[in-house]
């Protein structure tokens, strides 16, 4: 169903298009703006020439706070499981009134007055020493970036290029590894082991919503993010930091965010036909010459630069495969055979160890009994042996 819209502009449609869902109210079509103009004029392009069609999307709020995507969001956060935010509010205690929470944010979100509470920061430890700030955000408002996360995951899986593996539908850890596997099966001699510096901390806002603004021209739904933004961190008591910059790592919504934030880094990887595989914040690029990993890495830094993030100057390397790299959790190496290794990497086995450590009991610093002797005295008081 096609509409004409003076809004949109000279050389531009309206079409409704089906979501995937079924959470709308009778009406499960968001507009998208078609972009026809390849000039100024909006002029139809001539033959033999390929028109190229921008789509936006502008009519999703609804879809948002649909009370069916409240629903869905909810046993997804239930299932994810998790700590309290800030307010103490557990899972449970959501869950016993649940209808009245769900009813009230889906009238706070259509009136617009829903405001997000500044996440609780935890530190958690790091494999290779140190601690990682994770921000956790309360029920509610895990509920609403679900709900949030569940209309724009669709949109902008489209556009996500190949090379992004992390939080994405049928991908993962195991996809990216087997395209490892398969470039060193493949003669990539060499590889630039990236890490990016204090990824999650330097997101930029602005740009970030520039980005998310591609595809989504919903004015309700980038208002929506952007709270979620500059919500906060609680730090101390009574002490919150605002977030000018940065998306904290442990919402539902934050791994989206940072695909479509780095997906600038994958289409001009793409473009340079570079062999980069990427995971979340974490990536490798492979080549078979020095000169060319050189050349990758320049690109990478530019790339970065642009987005105002860099390189970690300590931890992003150039290696030859037989210096070997790790990986999500392995490490790739030749040995003195020469036979190329691929070995459960020494900061996983520790993560291991402490997740087993943490789930069994021990007995380290606890007294132990006195061996007592075997004798026929205590023998003869043993009511088993004389069953």
């Amino acid at each position: 169903m096609c509409k004409a819209s003076s809004e949109a502009g000279v050389g531009a449609r309206v079409v409704q298009i089906p979501l995937p869902l079924e959470w709308g109210d009778g009406n499960d079509a968001a507009s998208v703006v078609e972009d026809n103009r390849s000039s100024p004029s909006g002029a139809i392009a001539p033959a033999g020439e390929v028109s190229k069609k921008k789509r936006k999307w502008y009519s999703l709020y609804d879809k948002v706070y649909a009370p069916k995507n409240l629903e869905a969001a909810w046993a997804k956060v239930r299932d994810n499981g998790g700590a309290a935010g800030c307010d103490g509010q557990r899972l449970a205690q959501f869950e016993s009134r649940l209808a009245e929470h769900l009813e009230s944010l889906h009238q706070e979100l259509r009136e617009k007055r829903y405001r997000p509470r500044a996440v609780r920061r935890v530190m958690i430890p790091k494999p290779g020493g140190g601690e990682r700030p994770l921000g956790i955000p309360t029920v509610r408002d895990r509920v609403v970036q679900q709900a949030l996360l569940q209309v724009l995951g669709p949109i902008f899986e489209k556009k996500f290029s190949d090379l992004s593996h992390g939080f994405r539908p049928e991908r993962g850890c195991q996809t990216a590894l087997d395209i490892v596997d398969r470039a060193l099966r493949h003669g990539y001699e060499w590889v630039v082991d990236a890490d990016i510096e204090r990824f999650f901390d330097s997101v930029d806002h602005e740009l970030l919503l520039s980005e998310v603004n591609e595809e989504v021209s919903d004015g309700s739904v980038l208002r929506l993010i952007r709270m979620f933004l500059v919500s906060g961190v609680i730090v101390g008591p009574g002490e919150i930091e605002p977030t000018e910059v940065g998306t904290p790592q442990g919402s539902p919504l934050s791994p989206l965010l940072a695909n479509i934030y780095l997906h600038r880094l994958d289409e001009a990887m793409e473009a340079s036909k570079f062999g980069l595989v990427r995971y979340a914040d974490d990536f490798v690029i492979f080549a078979k010459s020095r000169e060319r990993a050189e050349e990758g890495l320049e690109l990478v830094g530019e790339v970065l630069g642009g987005l105002k993030l860099r390189p970690h100057p300590e931890k992003t390397r150039i290696a030859a495969i037989d210096e070997g790299f790790a990986f999500l959790g392995y490490r790739y190496f030749r040995d003195k055979n020469g036979v190329l290794q691929k070995v459960v990497s020494p900061k996983s086995v520790a993560r291991f160890r402490n997740a087993i450590r943490e789930r069994t009991r021990r007995h380290s610093g606890q007294k132990r009994r006195k061996a007592r002797r075997c004798t026929l005295t205590r023998l003869a008081k043993n009511q088993h042996l004389f069953r």
